[in-house]
């Protein structure tokens, strides 16, 4: 099959001619003659083999295949244009100060591995990474305080008030099981929640609107062993045998050494999101670190797709 070669501006014409409804309201669009408007729908029509407009003494008429031709053009035309302002935006080093919230156990992978990116890819940017629950974040977003904002969402934490920002879910949230490398389910992988009963665990407490992380959700009086806030020794009580607990799979890359995790196969279900959220239009730079969050986020969820 031939493969169709045009330039963009007989794709330009096609359209300007579809959407004004003559060769004359397209010439004056475009700022063309007719005849050069006229020639470059001939040039379209020799290049793709169909005849695009039936002629009359009324002017000329679409054809169905001038109309399909056209949807295609919209896309590519609209694709070039992204094109030529990355290419714009790639040649002109983005510059600036980006102020950007997260949670605490956003702020173990997600914020340190999106500050690398950046500092890699615009040297220029400088991100101020300001650690805060999410109730917190979204009084900073509205007030002007932050750029963007990695929020928690999901089972067991509240509903927002959302009003006014845009949210862009990041992929992960899956909830796994961390355990000292001694238990005997670790190695496993995947483990039935029927496994996790009668287990001690150990239990997070923090501030109001952060995740809380301790026994598995769905687990009916679990027993827990200690209450400990910081994440550091949370893990260090796992790691010494005493309990397991619950973490999301966007913390999991930081495990000590003596601490693994494992997946949970548990037909009742239980899922966290995190989000990344906005107040307005964003900036280059500000637009440079969303797009190193994504990646990061899509980079740490990878790893954990079966």
């Amino acid at each position: 099959m031939q493969t169709l070669d045009v330039h963009p501006s007989l794709l330009r014409a096609l359209l300007a001619v579809l959407e004004t409804g003559t060769v004359t309201g397209a010439s004056e669009r475009l700022g063309f003659t007719q005849s050069a408007v006229s020639k470059q729908i001939a040039a379209l029509e020799d290049a793709t083999g169909v005849q695009l407009f039936h002629r009359g003494s009324r002017g000329a008429a679409p054809t169905a295949a001038a109309h399909r031709l056209a949807a295609r053009a919209v896309v590519v035309l609209d694709q070039l244009d992204t094109a030529s302002r990355e290419l714009r935006d790639a040649a002109a080093p983005v510059s600036g100060r980006v102020a950007l919230g997260g949670f605490t156990t956003a702020a173990m992978v997600l914020g340190p591995r999106t500050l690398a990116r950046v500092a890699l890819d615009h040297p220029a940017v400088a991100v101020d990474f300001q650690i805060a629950s999410t109730p917190v974040q979204l009084r900073r977003l509205r007030a002007g305080r932050l750029d963007l904002a990695l929020l928690a969402g999901g089972e067991g934490l509240p509903d927002w008030d959302l009003t006014g920002l845009d949210l862009e879910p990041l992929p992960g949230g899956e909830l796994l099981v961390a355990l000292s490398r001694r238990h005997h389910l670790a190695g496993q992988g995947r483990v039935p929640v029927s496994a996790l009963a009668g287990e001690g665990w150990v239990v997070g407490h923090g501030a109001r609107g952060e995740p809380q992380f301790g026994a598995w959700p769905t687990l009916p009086a679990p027993r827990v062993v200690a209450e400990v806030a910081d994440w550091g020794a949370r893990l260090g009580f796992v790691a010494a045998g005493l309990g397991l607990t619950t973490l999301p799979s966007l913390a999991a890359d930081v495990l000590p050494a003596d601490v693994t995790a494992v997946r949970v196969d548990d037909p009742a279900g239980h899922h966290r999101s995190t989000s990344l959220a906005r107040a307005g239009t964003l900036g280059g730079a500000a637009a440079a670190v969303r797009a190193a969050v994504i990646a990061e986020a899509e980079a740490i969820a990878e790893r954990w797709r079966t």
